[in-house]
């Protein structure tokens, strides 16, 4: 009995992994980030934007036909604040080409002496072009005495 069971458990984890590879995809991304950036210290606050690009990889995770996780790890330059940034997405898709974005994004300024590790939200679209190229355009609000906050717009190309 033991053995039947684990045989069925076998064959029913294999079957929901085939599933999760099927609806999984994996691509790349690049763009242009127009950011400003909001320092608060002592009462006062000084604000700056500057133009910078970003790079990197996402996968979208399908959970349901119209529902996916898409988690991102961009290399994003901006002038002197260079930083790595990890957006968690949900990914809900409410026409055949559109979606929606929105999610936590944590990012790790590297030349930082203080606060390394930044929270912001994500909130953004994407459009599907064709089956493997998207156009997409986010907003990241950033929080804190020292803010990041960006509109990323960019293409992506998934395999």
């Amino acid at each position: 009995m033991m053995k039947k069971l684990l045989i069925v458990a076998v064959l029913l984890a294999g079957s929901l992994t085939v599933q999760a590879q099927k609806d999984t995809k994996f691509g790349v991304k690049a763009g242009v980030d127009l950011a400003s950036i909001k320092v608060k210290v002592a009462g006062s606050t000084a604000t700056a934007s500057e133009t910078g690009f970003f790079l990197g990889g996402f996968a979208t995770i399908g959970v349901s036909e119209k529902f996916a996780v898409q988690p991102e790890v961009l290399y994003v330059a901006i002038s002197d604040s260079n930083f790595f940034s990890v957006p968690v997405l949900a990914k809900y898709t409410f026409a055949e080409k559109f979606s929606a974005l929105v999610g936590p994004s944590f990012n790790y300024f590297s030349d930082a002496t203080e606060d390394k590790l930044k929270v912001n939200i994500d909130l953004g679209a994407t459009y599907d072009v064709t089956e493997e190229i998207d156009v997409n355009a986010k907003y990241s609000l950033g929080f804190g005495d020292v803010a990041v906050n960006g509109i990323f717009i960019g293409a992506g190309y998934k395999f």
